[in-house]
């Protein structure tokens, strides 16, 4: 079976997205292929974002990612928001999850590794449910 496309969103497309599509090559690889968007985009990926997943990971996202717009990805098989706390952008269907992960731009490296976390963790459940729902079929 083809993996799925799983889609990342936020509205910028430059913080929570870009790490949970660096972290979805990363982690879940095997099980689905993974892109990030959003509605507007920004000239870079958040900094301190970019310079976490290299500390914590080794991932250089400025190497194989950049700011995307929606239009700019292949159709998702499952699109998941990022947090619909300021206002879900639109992409054209239903969201299938929103994860609800505050924002960490702005604030401190604590709260951007909690963030950085909860991202993974919620990664590594939809790998796994992706793995299950596969062998099942």
């Amino acid at each position: 079976m083809s993996k799925k496309r799983v889609a990342f969103i936020c509205v910028h497309n430059s913080c929570r997205s870009q790490i949970a599509e660096a972290l979805g090559k990363h982690l879940a690889w095997d099980v689905f292929d993974s892109y990030s968007a959003g509605t507007e985009t920004k000239p870079h990926i958040n900094r301190d974002a970019v310079r976490l997943m290299k500390q914590l990971y080794g991932i250089d996202m400025e190497l194989t990612q950049h700011s995307k717009l929606i239009g700019e990805i292949p159709p998702p098989d499952i699109a998941i928001s990022m947090g619909c706390n300021v206002g879900c952008p639109f992409i054209g269907r239903a969201f299938d999850d929103n994860w609800g992960l505050e924002d960490p731009t702005g604030k401190n490296d604590e709260e951007f590794i909690r963030v950085i976390r909860q991202i993974e963790a919620a990664v590594l459940a939809l790998k796994e449910e992706l793995a299950e729902e596969d062998e099942s079929k």
